[in-house]
């Protein structure tokens, strides 16, 4: 069997992406690959699946879930982590350049990961599985270089 996370799932469509932790092409996986499990289907998910080649590409042939949706680092986190709303802006204007860090949302690593995904699936749907992996990756290495992720 091999290991990989839930990346993209559309719950609306039934079906996501799984990408491999040795790396490789991601698996498509539908929600009745889940069986009783569906309710722990989010992004972020680690799985156990073998492969079966089907029309398309790869896609999953049998699946366990590994994680249970909560923990530490390398679990779950929820599909929607609450955070605390930016501190508002004074009629003085901006805050001190000492201070800059003030208004901003530092995310761990994993949290940057899931918004980009998200935010991916939702503004080009067509992408593929192994797109937004390419593009998500991108996208931490520059927010990882200017200090906005942990």
């Amino acid at each position: 069997m091999s290991v990989g996370t839930i990346i993209r799932f559309d719950e609306v469509r039934g079906y996501g992406f799984i990408a491999p932790v040795g790396g490789g092409e991601d698996v498509f996986v539908h929600v009745n690959d889940f069986g009783e499990h569906r309710e722990l289907i989010q992004v972020g998910l680690r799985v156990a699946y073998e492969v079966a080649e089907g029309d398309r590409g790869l896609k999953v042939a049998s699946l366990t879930v590994l994680d249970q949706p909560s923990g530490p680092r390398g679990a779950v986190a929820p599909a929607a982590t609450p955070r605390a709303a930016p501190a508002p802006k004074t009629e003085a204007g901006p805050a001190a350049a000492g201070d800059d860090l003030a208004d901003c949302d530092v995310l761990s690593s994993s949290e940057f990961t899931v918004e980009a995904t998200e935010l991916l699936i939702q503004r080009v749907p067509s992408l593929t599985g192994a797109q937004i992996a390419q593009i998500r990756d991108g996208m931490l290495k520059l927010a990882r270089s200017h200090g906005w992720v942990d």
